[in-house]
């Protein structure tokens, strides 16, 4: 019929497995301390890339007022192809130093999400309820569609986008995972004793 307009068909969406299927794999949060300078991301991105090693996730920012970026990289492999992984980046120059969270100790990871979902009537309703007991903020809405804006652990994020899916889920935004150890411990201490 001509002036009715059909709802947007999305096509579901994948989502990274948290844990490795193969028993023989590992997932690994590797903090990196580089040098903040032109070129060290597309190294880092190139030794993963250059080797057939597999990206999950990857941020990176500057974190100190001497130049140095923080890069924090999830893969998952054997513990052979790990230990590879950080005995390589820890020879790429400018890196002042390589730390698996995962093996180092209590660590805490975080990451955002902007999460879109478009409907109405009952899912309208039912995107909000879930969202709520999610924590997530809406922070856009219009009368179809609500941006809901989340933060979390991986898990937390992947449980709440399969129940947006039926609901309407049509774009999703992650920045990828922060990370940091728990407690006093500091991938490198504020005066540098550890840089070379």
């Amino acid at each position: 019929m001509r002036g009715q307009t059909t709802p947007p068909q999305f096509l579901p969406l994948q989502t990274v497995s948290p844990m490795p299927i193969d028993p023989t794999q590992r997932r690994a949060t590797i903090s990196v301390l580089v040098e903040n300078e032109a070129g060290i991301l597309a190294r880092v991105v190139g030794l993963f890339s250059g080797r057939g090693y597999n990206i999950d996730s990857l941020t990176v920012a500057p974190v100190d007022q001497r130049g140095r970026s923080r890069i924090n990289v999830v893969t998952s492999g054997t513990e052979m192809v790990i230990e590879q992984i950080k005995a390589q980046l820890d020879r790429l120059v400018p890196v002042h130093r390589v730390a698996d969270l995962t093996m180092e100790g209590p660590h805490i990871a975080r990451e955002m999400a902007l999460i879109k979902v478009v409907g109405t009537g009952e899912h309208r309703v039912e995107a909000l309820r879930i969202a709520n007991a999610f924590r997530a903020r809406v922070i856009d809405a219009t009368a179809e569609s609500f941006v809901f804006e989340m933060t979390g652990g991986t898990e937390k994020l992947d449980a709440f986008l399969d129940l947006m899916r039926p609901l309407g889920l049509a774009e999703v935004s992650r920045t990828g995972v922060a990370a940091i150890a728990r407690g006093k411990r500091v991938i490198d201490d504020l005066h540098g004793a550890h840089d070379a």
